[in-house]
């Protein structure tokens, strides 16, 4: 039988749009769905009628194993080796950056369109509590992976290849955000995306961050839960802006968040490039004076150095021993 992703066997995580009772729609990496079904085959089934190639990847688990990643298509079929129940998640792993994931016609996003099986069972809820991270390319997993074609390619083709070579080289799972909120036990939502800050917009036609904030894409309102934590990583791309402008929008980007999550406690750790580093940190503290806010400061800089500006896997596994356990301080673990 097809069920739809409003279905209780069903369980999405991340920014999705879920306007439509037939399609759920995410243009956000390291959003997910979880399904769970009884037999040994399932197929999870997906609109890619206005997807680019390349195509995004996705990484697909079964009962929490070892995870293989795959790009999207209309049916990815899953088989397990022995009968009973089983349940499957499949993450938006990365893409290319490039993509439009704001204005229709989308075409870096996930169309989730439910799921066929003899037998969906009710998903085991995930009531763990919820951390947002809010950033740039760094935080969605942008080139994380550079080794695709090393020694490979001459060198005037290179732009070319690394055009086409994005989708291997991003994931959002082995980010300093992803690894910090598995370490912490946290359900992760991630709102990552390339080139954007508080003073520019982003790759794919992605407004500032301040602007897009509130929303999932162009027009779909994000109606996620609200998160318990919320970490903001702005200022990589604010970096050859003067601090006040950065600090501007970085002060409605606050407003916003708070104004949105008025139970949420939230972070601002500063940009790994060590960007306006120790301005947010003196702005941080007035904003918190003015506003009777509660708003922690957390300075980055040294924590890995500025050079590759993304950061390798090593970097971001570095970042994350460092956050997390001053985030186990800050939120009383």
């Amino acid at each position: 039988m097809r069920v739809p992703y409003t279905h209780e066997s069903v369980q999405l995580t991340g920014r999705w749009d879920t306007t439509n009772p037939r399609a759920a729609v995410t243009t956000t990496t390291g959003a997910y769905i979880e399904f769970a079904f009884e037999g040994t085959t399932a197929l999870a089934c997906f609109d890619i009628l206005t997807n680019a190639h390349p195509l995004v990847r996705l990484w697909i688990q079964v009962d929490g194993g070892a995870m293989t990643e795959a790009p999207i298509d209309s049916y990815l079929r899953v088989t397990a080796p022995t009968d009973g129940r089983h349940t499957v998640r499949i993450i938006y792993k990365g893409g290319t950056e490039h993509d439009r994931r704001w204005y229709t016609p989308l075409t870096g996003k996930v169309t989730f369109l439910g799921v066929q099986t003899a037998k969906p069972v009710a998903i085991e809820k995930d009531d763990r509590k919820i951390i947002e991270f809010v950033g740039d390319s760094i935080t969605e997993g942008v080139l994380i992976d550079v080794d695709y074609h090393e020694g490979t390619t001459p060198a005037d083709q290179m732009c070319y290849i690394d055009t086409i070579n994005r989708v291997y080289q991003d994931d959002v799972c082995a980010t300093y955000a992803w690894l910090t909120a598995e370490k912490l036990n946290l359900r992760p939502i991630i709102m990552g995306y390339g080139a954007v800050g508080t003073t520019r917009v982003g790759q794919g036609y992605v407004p500032v961050a301040q602007e897009a904030y509130p929303y999932n894409f162009h027009s779909s309102p994000v109606t996620r839960p609200q998160p318990d934590y919320i970490v903001i990583n702005h200022g990589a791309n604010d970096r050859s802006k003067p601090a006040d402008q950065y600090l501007a929008g970085y002060e409605k980007l606050l407003d916003v968040i708070l104004a949105m999550n008025p139970g949420a406690k939230v972070i601002a750790l500063s940009a790994f490039c060590g960007a306006h580093h120790e301005e947010l940190g003196a702005f941080i503290a007035k904003y918190n004076e003015k506003h009777a806010a509660n708003v922690t400061f957390i300075d980055s800089t040294g924590w890995i150095s500025p050079e590759p500006l993304h950061p390798l896997r090593d970097g971001h596994r570095a970042v994350a021993e460092k956050l997390v356990p001053i985030l186990k301080d800050v939120l009383f673990f």
